[in-house]
């Protein structure tokens, strides 16, 4: 069975991906900067819809610079342990090529290290990822490709994901660049296609190059000659927008109805869509009017919020949807356009940067209220403080809450108020370590009494028994009861 065309006709360089040369070159001049050593940023994050290119300008750049390729995708298991022992532990080490000739790092034989769909981390399926993510970029030797459709969705979860890697933007290609692509496609297939039937997939595709590849794939199926009437039946894709597309919608594109449209694409809630406006809104509304205006729609707008939770009427929210977008946008009187990135909400940063610390609260919480037969309410509020001063003078309290209660190290530390590396908490945890360790059984040495040997005593012979007499019989003659 012959691979899909998306497959087939996957661009094996990076010359040959379709619509993003300044990306390209970007890419392509930061793996140069291996060649003459570490350069700063040892990871870069290549950012942007799907089906634009991003996986395939990393393999066509392993190809183009003769690396070996590890590669992690959302179908593998990323917790931070496969991390670990997979991505990190291919980044510290050398590799081989495909045909087993091993090549040393020292030497210019490279590995490029792929964490595809890196922003599609979830709960518990990939718990730990992020750490080991930030870890991996800051220690690996070996380059790091992170590839993601949101960017925002992952350096939320780390600032240090955003600092300390190189962003690079791929963009949906123009349709005739994709016409482009399809006229190549077509001629190595044999096909004869108009120029308006392949227009019209190119039109459809939304700047998606993969799925214009196989949209002309399943309506050459069959065919040998592609017309424009071929074309009719294509059903029309949804492209979702960012939060960052509305952004721009509300304050630059002085579109209030735009803005409005844009909003109900967005795969984002009223309250997140708040918090960015809110955010934003000081550095795009300079002028003094256009700023109380604003603020004024956006408070009617958390008005509208404020019914829904209390009502749980949630026809309010088209309400409030309008007012933070189309009455936003048209808020603005002056000429004013800021040239500037826009900012993420400092309410998201901060939460972001205390989740660790709220997520060991919890499960120390959890764990003392099922030790205490108490509620985590109650243990937050009451056990906890208590503890807290018993922790401090009694190191034997300490070993029961390790050895019963079963809490780790993160979570004893808060309790105890102390860090987690401080010497208290790892004193406790090595006197935890040798209690739960059992002893050695004494064995006792019973000694055996001494029996003193005593003379057999003299036997006894049995006694006969003795006849009982009968009494003699009176001399006057008279009989007894004994005679009858």
């Amino acid at each position: 069975m012959s691979p899909d065309w998306t497959e087939k006709y996957r661009p094996q360089t990076l010359d040959g991906v379709v619509g993003n040369p300044q990306a390209v070159n970007d890419l392509r001049n930061w793996a140069n900067q291996w060649n003459s050593g570490t350069p700063r940023n040892k990871a870069v994050v290549l950012m942007g819809p799907p089906g634009i290119g991003k996986t395939t300008s990393a393999e066509a750049l392993a190809r183009d610079m003769g690396w070996g390729i590890v590669e992690m995708n959302a179908s593998d298991q990323r917790t931070a342990d496969a991390i670990r022992s997979i991505a990190l532990r291919g980044a510290y080490s050398d590799t081989f090529s495909d045909s087993g000739e091993f090549l040393s790092s020292t030497e210019g034989g490279r590995k490029l290290i792929v964490l595809d769909e890196a922003d599609s981390l979830f709960g518990n399926v990939d718990r730990g990822a992020v750490p080991a993510i930030v870890e991996l970029i800051r220690e690996t030797r070996q380059p790091v490709v992170l590839i993601v459709n949101d960017f925002y969705a992952l350096s939320r979860k780390s600032s240090a994901i955003k600092a300390e890697t190189l962003q690079i933007t791929f963009k949906r290609p123009v349709p005739a660049s994709i016409v482009k692509a399809l006229r190549k496609i077509v001629t190595a297939e044999g096909i004869e296609a108009d120029t308006e039937a392949l227009s019209a997939i190119a039109a459809n595709s939304n700047g998606d190059m993969r799925a214009a590849v196989r949209d002309l794939e399943s309506i050459a199926m069959g065919r040998t000659v592609i017309t424009e009437a071929d074309t009719e039946h294509l059903s029309n894709r949804i492209v979702q927008k960012s939060i960052y597309d509305l952004m721009y919608t509300v304050f630059r594109k002085g579109a209030p109805s735009s803005a409005r449209k844009m909003m109900m694409d967005v795969d984002e809630d009223a309250d997140m869509v708040m918090l960015w406006v809110d955010e934003n809104m000081p550095y795009e509304y300079k002028d003094r009017g256009d700023l109380v205006r604003g603020y004024e729609r956006l408070s009617r707008a958390d008005i509208f919020m404020g019914r829904i939770r209390r009502r749980q009427y949630y026809g309010f929210l088209r309400y409030a949807g309008d007012m933070m977008s189309m009455g936003v946008a048209s808020a603005k009187r002056s000429s004013f356009v800021n040239r500037e990135r826009f900012r993420t909400p400092s309410y998201l940063t901060k939460m972001s940067r205390s989740k660790g610390m709220r997520s060991t609260k919890k499960e120390a919480c959890l764990k003392l209220a099922e030790f205490t037969h108490n509620s985590t309410k109650r243990v937050s509020q009451d056990v906890v403080p208590a503890l807290r001063q018993i922790l401090q003078n009694d190191p034997e309290m300490r070993i029961v809450l390790i050895n019963r209660a079963g809490l780790e190290e993160d979570e004893l530390a808060y309790v105890m108020g102390v860090k987690t590396d401080s010497k208290v908490v790892k004193e406790a945890f090595k006197a935890a370590a040798l209690a739960s360790e059992p002893r050695p059984e004494k064995v006792v040495k019973v000694k055996e009494p001494i029996v003193k040997m005593e003379p057999p005593a003299p036997k006894v012979e049995a006694s006969k028994p003795v006849e009982r007499q009968k009494p003699s019989a009176p001399k006057s003659g008279q009989k007894s009861l004994f005679d009858f």
